[in-house]
């Protein structure tokens, strides 16, 4: 008898339906899987078996084949396990095909016939519920928190095959009990907390009110990272979309918990001895990386220059198109990448060059050795250059009158309300940062593009140093309230475009 099952799977961060038909005849007994399917997938006719026969379910020998449509697609992962258990079911007869006609099912089986959470359920349900097609997810219980974020699909969540059987057998689907939702946020400290650095804080709020990249440059001690991590404390909230997609990804690399929490702005802090495929994605089965993980939030690489040359020029491509794709012989995988990147570097090896308290011990030639793992391509790409110094110690045992991140906040919230209004009809644009520069350098006031244009020369600018010292113009405007791109904001903007500062 033949047997065909609804279900889905993941391709980057967008799901597609997936058919799981049965046919079972006979022959000698044993189990085929088709269809583009991982060893991962294959491997569940072991799973299946087991938990079938665990759960009581005893089924005569036969030639099983199972193939997943399309076939022409790679099928990842274990989520499979559960639809060809219940098509098994379906193609002996145990079950009427009437009764899984309008449900789609996902999840791993134990094999104990348990129903175990899997990665990729969120972006499934998305998807099922923007197709309004009058279907229920089936899905584990583990994964019930994510699913209960998509609130116009009917969800059930069995706890075993033997249960989910017991449903079907009776044609009712009882209906899983949503859980409660929250949004997780990252903690961040206060601005407020922050002693001196008035340049770097203020760099700081520019880049979050334009999404704009940073690169805080200064001695141990003076407080990079420190105000790095202060920064998720200044950004917006996240829309209800940019949510949902970035819980999905956090979903598809397996990172949410079995409760219904959204992901808030994410803050990603990789260590430097992370791979080129941690970084921006990759693998033999792709997964995100770390800059897709922060989509939509911050991606702070604290020792910018410890990190392998080779994976710091692969961000190269998410910095300028916002997205990483995964080239494979079979397909192509692309994974949003909008981030806010703040790197972290200390001046020379030694880490005192520059600073007026204490000898920096670097030769000449060990400085520029040093500097010459961040490329020109890469530094152009920052839009942000701030040099810190070590604030005095006396002034840290005094009373700190810093301004606060709500107050800061209140202004970046200002800004991005401007600006989304100004990209209204610019899809895929929210921010000055990822706007074609060419247009804010059209809109500048004849005096403010004088002197960009005198700075271009003297600072020797590329075109796009020079767009993106336009568009921190326009954000520093922006935070100003003004219509107008004045001289003094291109002053500005331009105090941060230098590159790194030479021995």
């Amino acid at each position: 008898m033949l047997a065909a099952v609804r279900s889905g799977a993941v391709l980057g961060v967008e799901a597609f339906d997936v058919t799981v038909e049965v046919d079972c005849t006979r022959g000698l007994p044993q189990w085929t899987i088709v269809g583009m399917a991982a060893g991962s997938v294959k491997e569940s006719r072991e799973r299946v078996s087991a938990a079938l026969a665990n759960a009581g379910i005893d089924l005569p020998p036969r030639r099983v084949t199972v193939n997943l449509a399309p076939a022409d697609v790679a099928k990842t992962g274990t989520a499979f396990d559960l639809p060809i258990a219940v098509a098994v079911l379906v193609a002996f007869g145990v079950v009427e095909p009437d009764r899984v006609r309008d449900l789609v099912f996902l999840g791993e089986l134990g094999l104990d016939g348990t129903v175990r959470p899997v990665r990729g359920v969120l972006p499934v349900a998305r998807r099922l519920a923007r197709a309004n097609g009058g279907v229920r997810l089936v899905a584990p219980l583990g994964n019930l928190g994510e699913a209960s974020m998509v609130r116009d699909l009917p969800l059930s969540a069995p706890a075993s095959i033997g249960e989910l059987l017991g449903w079907l057998r009776n044609g009712e689907m009882p209906a899983a009990a949503r859980l409660s939702e929250t949004t997780r946020e990252e903690s961040a400290a206060d601005f407020g907390d922050v002693v001196g650095q008035e340049s770097a804080k203020r760099a700081l709020e520019i880049a979050a009110a334009g999404g704009h990249n940073v690169l805080l440059i200064g001695p141990p001690g003076a407080g990079k990272t420190m105000l790095a991590r202060r920064l998720p404390s200044i950004l917006p909230a996240l829309t209800e979309e940019e949510s949902l997609e970035v819980t999905s990804i956090h979903s598809i690399a397996g990172l949410l918990g079995g409760v219904a929490t959204k992901v808030g702005r994410p803050f990603r802090a990789p260590h430097h001895s992370v791979s080129t495929a941690g970084l921006v994605g990759g693998g033999s089965s792709p997964r995100p990386g770390e800059v897709s993980l922060s989509h939509h939030g911050v991606l702070f690489l604290d020792e910018l220059l410890e990190f392998p040359r080779a994976s710091l020029e692969a961000l190269r491509q998410p910095l300028e198109d916002g997205r990483v794709v995964i080239a494979r012989a079979a397909y192509t995988v692309a994974y949003p990448a909008r981030f806010t990147m703040v790197g972290a570097m200390n001046p020379c090896p030694c880490g005192y060059a520059g600073d007026p308290a204490r000898v920096c011990v670097c030769g000449e030639g060990d400085i520029l050795r040093y500097r010459s793992r961040l490329s020109g391509p890469l530094v152009d790409r920052i839009d942000l250059h701030v040099t810190l110094s070590p604030v005095p110690l006396r002034a840290l045992g005094g009373a700190c009158t810093a301004e606060g991140s709500v107050r800061v906040r209140a202004r970046v919230e200002a800004a991005r309300t401007v600006q989304r209004a100004r990209f209204v009809n610019a899809d895929g644009i929210d921010c000055n940062a990822r706007a074609p520069g060419r247009q804010f350098v059209a809109r500048l006031s004849p005096e403010a593009r004088a002197l960009l244009d005198a700075a271009a020369d003297s600072l020797a600018l590329s075109a796009r140093g020079y767009h993106r010292v336009a568009k921190v113009a326009r954000t520093i405007a922006d935070l100003a309230a003004q219509p107008e791109v004045a001289t003094p904001h291109v002053a500005e903007a331009l105090r941060y475009r230098p590159l790194l500062p030479r021995p």
